[in-house]
């Protein structure tokens, strides 16, 4: 029988923070092939990809972490990570800023369904309940973040599936911004690191 999303997020929450002095195994709770973080933490010179915000974003997004009920009739996915500096230790209180489109490829531009941040907790834990985006001419399945260590700068990108026939025809898809996925009982749960 599948784990589903709630017991996979209860694993995860139930992990320790990451230790400085050793590297965590990211992806220890999937059974899935395991994909390399995005970047290494340990290396000062390499960070998350940054990518642009696309056409979409709002400001003044609601503190929020459940979208499901912004789109009933959607594919339930978990989408979590950490938020850790190039010194592989994690960084709370981190702005984490989530927007995407509808399982039917639109946006919310009137309100903020499928939009809302939350920061990371003490661990550097984020996680976000909601749906799987549906396709949209010219691009891929994706979701799109901010991310930002208190005083820091504001990394924006974004995430992707993998195994999604249109990555390679997306001029903006980048390898290294996948999600490690896994199918549950009731849905997906997707798994990224950021390094800031």
């Amino acid at each position: 029988m599948k784990p589903t999303r709630r017991s996979i997020l209860a694993a995860f929450l139930a992990v320790p923070s990451i230790k400085a002095a050793g590297v965590f195994d990211a992806h220890a709770l999937s059974p899935q092939p395991v994909l390399d973080l995005t970047p290494a933490c340990g290396d000062a010179d390499e960070l998350t990809v940054a990518q642009t915000e696309g056409p979409y974003f709002k400001p003044s997004s609601p503190l929020k972490q459940d979208f499901a009920a912004d789109a009933p009739g959607g594919t339930r996915i978990t989408i979590a990570g950490f938020v850790l500096g190039t010194n592989c230790e994690p960084v709370s209180k981190a702005l984490v800023e989530l927007w995407h489109a509808d399982d039917h490829g639109a946006y919310d531009l009137d309100g903020y369904k499928l939009r809302g941040h939350q920061f990371s907790d003490d661990s550097g834990r984020w996680w976000f309940s909601t749906i799987v985006p549906a396709l949209y001419p010219g691009r891929t399945r994706h979701y799109h973040l901010k991310v930002q260590k208190p005083g820091g700068k504001v990394l924006t990108t974004q995430l992707y599936f993998p195994g999604e026939p249109q990555n390679e025809e997306d001029r903006i898809f980048d390898k290294r911004l996948l999600l490690q996925m896994s199918d549950t009982a009731d849905g997906k749960f997707g798994r990224f690191d950021f390094v800031v």
